[in-house]
């Protein structure tokens, strides 16, 4: 018989998947294609549709500009359809130019001067780069950063003593004294519970028992990772490995590089009771110091200190930088992870298709809106630099053709165009069913 129950929940996490990452997706596209719309209509090129989603139009009107905005059945992209355009990946109206006056033929992509087209192919990355910038700005303008003290700002709960209270001021630890978060946690990484903290509060030094600094403190769960298929949640502690005591976070981390593939039972506390789950470890390719990609065996879990210290606010200009900087590391990290996987040194399972990101998104969406925002952040600059590669039908691809025309002073003939266009849409196509292959594939 079927389980009616399980069946109803796959469905309802299934919906609750697709509903995010439409979410996601269209934040991400109308982003990028407003991009190509709104440096266009600067460099004098008249965008005739804008659409979120293709196929059957559901909301539409034209603005003052003579512009079509509509959002479409299938919120799976969108585009911006330029005057002369046939199609959305803007190939040229063989039937409509030749008929269009000079005047009219500068309003098109076809008509436009050199630098005018490039702007405005380049325009979506950019904006997509602009969009995670701004993203990644507002998350560390919301957290803060750390203003120098050890006063405990927040703490989560976790097993066995715990004499800290929030407001407390750490002065020492099993009576060494700290100055600062980097010496804090260098001492608070050989340790056993309970741990002897001096503290300042209510202007008295204080003696207290409490956890030690990092324990196995689960603070976020990795999407589409064996914590997260196990169940395993952000505020959990792993108490137990196959029967082993696990005193800090570092030392799951040992156990679990060492585990070579075997499945694991984890005993964890959540909110005062135990519960067992048992999970796998798989080989992730993560960016080493050096700048290459190495295979680890990770659950997928994130830890912490279970006491967050005070901080400060983040000034704009340190938060933009960072978030600048954040940005550029996805890019050149994207750039060498696929470098790897097209020698060989990393696995192809470690790309991402529509499938596994949809799944991502769902999943992120279920651990809160800053996890799912920081997706977003990430997801744009993906989608930025994949729309610079130099395949036709991208906006790379319309790039190289500029750079092309400007080498030899005339562009590419409709019939070379259309060629190009169909090799280009075949590439894009097959690099997706692979990648889709490639997430069912994989464990």
């Amino acid at each position: 018989m079927f389980d009616m129950a399980a069946l109803s929940a796959s469905f309802g996490g299934f919906i609750w998947m697709i509903f995010f990452f439409i979410i996601a997706l269209s934040v991400i596209v109308a982003v990028h294609e407003y991009g190509h719309y709104i440096v266009g209509r600067w460099c004098g090129i008249h965008a005739e549709v804008f659409s979120v989603g293709f196929g059957t139009v559901l909301l539409t009107r034209v603005d003052r500009h003579g512009t079509r905005w509509q959002f479409a059945a299938l919120p799976f992209g969108g585009f911006v359809r330029f005057k002369g355009d046939a199609s959305a990946a803007s190939a040229p109206n063989a039937a409509l130019l030749p008929k269009l006056s000079a005047e009219e033929r500068r309003k098109t992509m076809h008509g436009a001067p050199i630098w005018a087209r490039a702007a405005t192919s380049a325009a979506g990355p950019v904006f997509n780069f602009i969009l995670s910038i701004v993203l990644y700005c507002g998350l560390f303008m919301w957290h803060g950063q750390y203003d120098g003290s050890l006063k405990i700002a927040q703490l989560t709960p976790v097993p066995g003593e715990m004499g800290l209270q929030i407001g407390d001021e750490i002065l020492a630890v099993e009576g060494q004294e700290v100055r600062s978060y980097e010496e804090f946690a260098t001492i608070g990484q050989a340790l056993v519970a309970p741990v002897r903290y001096t503290v300042m509060r209510d202007g008295r030094r204080s003696f207290v028992l409490g956890p030690v600094p990092f324990p196995a403190l689960v603070v976020q769960v990795q999407p589409r990772s064996a914590a997260i298929q196990a169940g395993l949640q952000a505020g959990d502690v792993i108490l137990r490995i196959d029967g082993l005591a696990i005193n800090g976070f570092s030392e799951l981390q040992q156990i679990v590089a060492e585990a070579d593939g075997d499945e694991m039972g984890f005993s964890v506390w959540r909110a005062g009771t135990e519960l067992d789950v048992r999970l796998t470890a798989k080989s992730v390719a993560i960016p080493s110091a050096n700048g290459d990609f190495v295979n680890r065996r990770l659950v997928g879990i994130s830890g912490g200190s279970c006491f967050g210290p005070s901080t400060d606010p983040v000034p704009f200009s340190v938060a933009v930088l960072a978030a600048a900087e954040r940005t550029w590391s996805i890019i050149t990290l994207s750039i060498a992870g696929l470098k790897q996987m097209v020698f060989g040194s990393i696995s192809a399972c470690n790309i991402s298709g529509p499938v596994a990101i949809a799944e991502t998104a769902g999943q992120m969406a279920s651990q809160g809106a800053i996890p799912f925002v920081a997706l977003i952040a990430g997801l744009s600059t993906a989608v930025g630099l994949m729309n610079l590669f130099p395949i036709p039908v991208l906006d790379g691809g319309h790039l190289l053709f500029c750079v092309y025309e400007a080498i030899t002073g005339h562009k590419p003939s409709d019939s070379a165009l259309q060629i190009l266009m169909t090799i280009g849409l075949f590439l894009v196509l097959s690099l997706t069913t692979f990648a889709v292959v490639m997430n069912f594939m994989c464990p």
